[in-house]
């Protein structure tokens, strides 16, 4: 009896664990969609009503927090009942996943659908037609506007400016950034330098080319002038120069222009070179007095060869602001007299010239000379975590 009792007892709590493990799978499906569904009829319902718009606003913001919040925590205690080798695993990307699917529906379903648009003309897929159909009509133009990207003269132009800005928009700015960083950590004036010179990154790039169109402005020789330039030249005893003549002047023109990021760029330069100049052992810079080395052979044996890593993930992060630069050269010039870089190209033939296709393309060309640059700059910031 006693064995038949055991018996009884194991079955019933097998079945109780079935019947348990039934449970927690049904609470673990149909709790996150309660929670999704509460989000999503809420912000409808938030949408829809004729409240005034501030509270609106407050209840949408208190609503999609509290509705974030009860996703992390249903998923979070959906993980923590799995075996502990598999919540070690999973809790991660619990906490990492809707980020995750924020990015992968805003960056990479537009980078695939932009990617999709630049293989038609300028009209992009018939809207009739489904996704594989749209292959088979007349918009369909496979690589022609990869071809045309490299044989149209504006969009030539638009790659050399766009090879000149990294080359000496990027290179400048590391330079003086470096200097900066250096010679300032030897004053007493270090604080002040180095906030004048990291202020201009408080500015927007929009904001900063309209500082300096006043700098190059030029007035007639009996008038006051605001342009700086010309009021530091007039103030010496010279005669006005026409500054904003020069970028009307092609290449030279870009030049100007590239001061300008120069200007803004060198502050996070500077910033990230003196916290890693700091990062030198006293040690090492003592010996190399004492050894009797000179400030510019401790400079260029020492210091240099200690922040490559850092130089090189500055110099990379420029390059890419400088591969996405746009509002410089739309404020200043509106890319005419040979101004025009990618951006500014993709702008114009998908806003003005309404040439979606030949855009999308241009697009596509921009994001893939940006990744490599990103990979590189991952892997540095790997390899630092794990020095």
């Amino acid at each position: 009896m006693a064995h038949l009792d055991s018996v009884e007892e194991r079955e019933i709590s097998a079945g109780a664990r079935l019947i348990a493990w039934i449970l927690r799978v049904f609470l673990a499906v149909i709790i996150p969609l309660i929670a999704f569904a509460v989000i999503y009829y809420g912000f409808l319902f938030l949408r829809d009503t004729d409240a005034p718009r501030w509270v609106i606003t407050i209840v949408a913001i208190i609503w999609g927090v509290g509705g974030v919040a009860l996703l992390y925590w249903v998923f979070n205690g959906i993980v923590e009942r799995l075996p502990d080798e598999w919540t070690q695993r999973l809790q991660p990307f619990v906490f990492v996943g809707p980020a995750l699917a924020i990015l992968f529906w805003y960056l990479a379903l537009p980078s695939l659908r932009t990617f999709y648009l630049s293989l038609f003309d300028r009209d992009g897929p018939p809207r009739d037609v489904g996704f594989i159909q749209s292959f088979t009509t007349d918009a369909f133009v496979g690589l022609q506007n990869y071809v045309a990207m490299f044989s149209e003269r504006l969009l030539q132009e638009a790659f050399r400016n766009n090879l000149m800005w990294i080359i000496f928009g990027s290179t400048l700015s590391v330079v003086l950034g470096l200097l900066v960083a250096v010679l300032a950590d030897r004053s007493k004036f270090e604080r002040v330098s180095k906030s004048l010179i990291f202020l201009p990154m408080a500015i927007s790039f929009v904001g900063a080319s309209v500082i300096w169109n006043f700098m190059y402005e030029v007035r007639p020789a009996v008038a006051p002038q605001i342009g700086l330039l010309n009021a530091i030249t007039v103030a010496l005893g010279g005669d006005p120069h026409p500054w904003d003549k020069w970028v009307a002047i092609a290449p030279w023109n870009n030049l100007f222009l590239i001061l300008i990021v120069v200007w803004l760029q060198a502050g996070f330069a500077m910033v990230l070179f003196s916290a890693a100049l700091k990062g030198i052992p006293e040690e090492i810079m003592e010996a190399a007095r004492v050894d009797g080395a000179s400030e510019v052979q401790t400079f260029f044996r020492i210091m240099i060869p200690y922040i490559t890593g850092t130089i090189i993930t500055v110099w990379t992060t420029i390059v890419i602001f400088t591969l996405k630069i746009f509002d410089v050269v739309w404020v200043m010039t509106g890319g005419q007299f040979g101004t025009h870089v990618i951006a500014t190209q993709f702008y114009r033939q998908s806003f003005t010239a309404r040439n979606s296709g030949l855009g999308s393309a241009i697009a596509v060309i921009l994001l893939i000379t940006v990744i490599p640059v990103l990979i590189y700059n991952l892997r540095q910031f790997r390899e630092q975590e794990a020095f």
